[in-house]
């Protein structure tokens, strides 16, 4: 594709050309999401492959002391919420619906602007209902009290958890997730 054809493509282009990586690592994922969603007029689509953009929400106390995570039903382990795009076109449309729907958040907001804080390209296994694939992770950074109450909708969150940073930085235990650790300390050093 020479020209995405949709403002949503236009959209979200622009803004992974605007955003800055924080490694090597990192500005190869922005790199190949673009490659992505220029190739694919349905980037979004859960059914797209080798993958598809989807979008997570880490989400923070005021503080910047502690990160809420949930025990994911499928995969068995604590992760950050998100999943896929049902539509919004937009990861960050999307992720406000997967965080309310995982989480029972009834009041948070980004973390400054709507901006992307993180990306990351992760493989998915095969399931009865889907090969493998890849997920195009766009991950923003929310703030929420956390002595509100957590009600997620049915079947989704297992259990729900405020952890303190170093908690969270062990129970995601994947080079990505401490990525974004760094980031969120970094933050937290930048506000004292």
């Amino acid at each position: 594709m020479n020209s995405p054809e949709s403002p949503q493509q236009q959209l979200l282009l622009a803004e992974l050309h605007s955003y800055t990586a924080a490694n090597s690592i990192e500005e190869q994922h922005r790199l190949d999401m673009i490659e992505l969603v220029e190739a694919h007029e349905a980037w979004w689509h859960r059914d797209t492959l080798p993958g598809h953009i989807t979008a997570s929400a880490f989400v923070v106390s005021p503080d910047l002391d502690k990160l809420l995570l949930h025990f994911h039903r499928k995969l068995d382990r604590w992760l950050q919420f998100g999943g896929h795009d049902e539509g919004e076109k937009h990861p960050a449309k999307a992720v406000l619906r997967e965080l309310v729907e995982e989480s029972g958040l009834q009041q948070f907001e980004f973390f400054g602007a709507p901006n992307f804080f993180d990306l990351d390209i992760h493989p998915i296994p095969e399931s009865p209902k889907m090969a493998a694939h890849l997920h195009y992770d766009v991950r923003f950074l929310f703030v929420a009290d956390d002595r509100q109450i957590l009600q997620p909708a049915d079947g989704e969150s297992k259990r729900l958890r405020w952890m303190s940073l170093k908690d969270a930085a062990e129970a995601l235990d994947e080079e990505s997730s401490q990525r974004v650790y760094r980031k969120i300390l970094d933050l937290r050093h930048a506000k004292k």
